[in-house]
This record gives C-alpha cells, structure tokens and sequence, in this order.
C-alpha cells in the first residue's frame, strides 16, 4: 500500500508538469495552438513503442478498421476538446489556477452518468459540489477586481475541457469493452485524434508560423513527463492495489497532489503570484472534494460488488 501510494503521488507530480509547462510555454510567447498539437505529436511515437513491446496494434487497429467513425469522433472529444481548451485557459492564467480549475472534471464526470445507463450519486454530487465552490472561490479575486474577461478565458474552455474528458473517454470505453486494454486505446484515441491536431497545427502554422525550438523541447517534456510516466506511475499504482477499493480510492485521490505540484512549480519556476486567502481556502476545498470523492466512490464499488 505504502508503495502504490508513493507512486500514486509521484505520477501527480509528473502530471502537474502540464500545467506548468504550458504555462511557461505561453510565457515565453508560445502560441497554445503549438502547445496542444505538439503533446500529440510527441505522444504518438512514445506510445506506439510502448503498445508495440506490450501488446502490439493487430487488436487496436482491427478495432479501428470495424469503426472508424465512432473512434474519430470520440477520440476528437475526449483528446481534442479536452487538450486544446486546456492549453487555450493556459494564456490567461497561473499553472495553479488552471491545475485547480481543472478539477471541474469530476464535477462532469457525476453529472454525466445518466447519459451511460447510471444515475447520478449523490454523495458524490456533494464531494463535486465541494469542488466547484473551491475553483469558485479561486476566481473571488479577478471578480473582485471585475476582471470579468479573464474569469471567462480560463473557466470556458476549462468548463468545455473538463466535460469532453470524461464524455469522449466513457464513449470509447463503452466502445471498446474489455476487447483493449488502457494502454491500447489511450493509443488507439491518440492515433485517431491525429486529423484534429493537424487541422490545428495547420491553423496555427498560418497564424503564428512555426514553433519556436524551445517549445518544441517543453512539449516533449509534456508528452514525455505527463502523457507517458506520469499514466504509467497511476496505472501501476492503481494495479498494485486493485483487489483493495479503500486502498484503491487513497491511490486515485493522490491525484490532488498536482493541484499542490503545480502551485509549488509555478510560483518557483515562473514567478506566479500565490492565491490570496481565499484562493488557499478553494485550493484546500479542491483538494478535500478530490479526496472524499475518491473514498466514497470506492464505498459504492464495495457495496455494487457484495449486491
């Protein structure tokens, strides 16, 4: 247990290097287009290595060839719509607000059950709703200096991004089954969200010309740090501790910790002004939300399994 936890916080903090380095991206005048295309780029070839030496693509791409329009389309929701609003959010605010902000997603992942057959929990509802006051309170101070338009540029596309996550994900999953494992069709959604990221790029190349050099290299940082350790550190930490829901439900609410890396990363590394009180006080509440979410998830677990 003691293990699968230090793993789970490990990948947290390889996670919260997204939202730092898109920060810094968007800093050093990096336009958040090259931001999202580039992650994808990257996380191709990184991916297809590890899927080839684990299980090869003779499943996946079979699984494709019978469906192509379905894995398009989901794979363009739950990757394209979720990254490329995230990155977007990024040139209007510090990598913790976004981090924080971000956590939105649990919120939609409750409310969007009804839509794959289950009711929404309500206890969960309430660990949600603990979140969205949180990421309320971040916002206190540009409301209250009515920076209304700043407030919009980050929660939009964050809102946008935290509900095409779950939805594209819970689609393809429904699609595939158990015919695919994790790693195969985190592969297959990357492959098949190419065409939107290169309608992107294509975008982008007109508007702000090619990536600089050091974009190119966070980037790979990005694809590297959080689309391939950091999943791989939480998906072994999850199979350490899968016969265990309670162990379980501790493991996935280290995820938290990246709401805390980011802050730590931003304010060290770029020079990102701390939340004021009440921003501590959403950050606490986030990061209490995640936790009681997790535990009372792995509660519903334990008893759908002794029903």
């Amino acid at each position: 247990m003691k293990k699968a936890f230090l793993l789970g916080v490990a990948g947290s903090f390889f996670f919260a290097f997204t939202f730092v380095l898109n920060r810094s991206m968007n800093l050093a005048g990096g336009s958040w287009v090259w931001s999202g295309c580039l992650r994808f780029f990257f996380s191709l070839p990184l991916l297809a290595l590890i899927a080839r030496k684990k299980q090869g693509f003779r499943k996946t791409h079979a699984a494709i060839a019978r469906q192509p329009g379905a894995w398009l389309l989901w794979s363009t929701v739950g990757f394209g719509l979720f990254y490329a609003p995230l990155c977007l959010a990024a040139s209007f605010g510090e990598a913790w607000l976004i981090a924080a902000s971000w956590q939105i997603t649990i919120v939609m992942g409750v409310l969007t059950a009804p839509l794959f057959g289950g009711r929404i929990p309500l206890r969960n509802l309430g660990a949600a709703g603990l979140i969205l006051v949180g990421v309320c309170l971040l916002q206190l101070k540009n409301a209250g200096t009515l920076e209304t338009n700043r407030i919009l540029s980050t929660l939009l596309p964050i809102t946008l991004a935290a509900l095409a996550y779950p939805l594209g994900n819970r689609k393809m999953m429904q699609l595939c089954g158990e015919e695919l494992s994790t790693l195969e069709r985190t592969y297959g959604m990357t492959l098949c969200s190419l065409p939107f990221w290169l309608g992107l790029a294509f975008y982008g190349g007109l508007t702000d010309g090619l990536p600089a050099p050091t974009q190119l290299l966070q980037s790979f940082c990005v694809a590297l740090f959080s689309g391939v350790i950091a999943t791989l550190l939480f998906f072994k930490a999850t199979d350490m501790v899968q016969s265990s829901q309670k162990a379980l439900a501790v493991v996935e609410s280290t995820q938290s910790g990246e709401v805390v890396f980011a802050l730590l990363g931003g304010v060290l590394l770029l020079g990102d002004p701390l939340p004021d009180i009440w921003g501590f006080a959403g950050l606490l509440l986030i990061i209490f939300g995640m936790s009681l979410n997790s535990l009372l998830s792995a509660k519903i677990k334990t008893k759908a399994r002794r029903d």
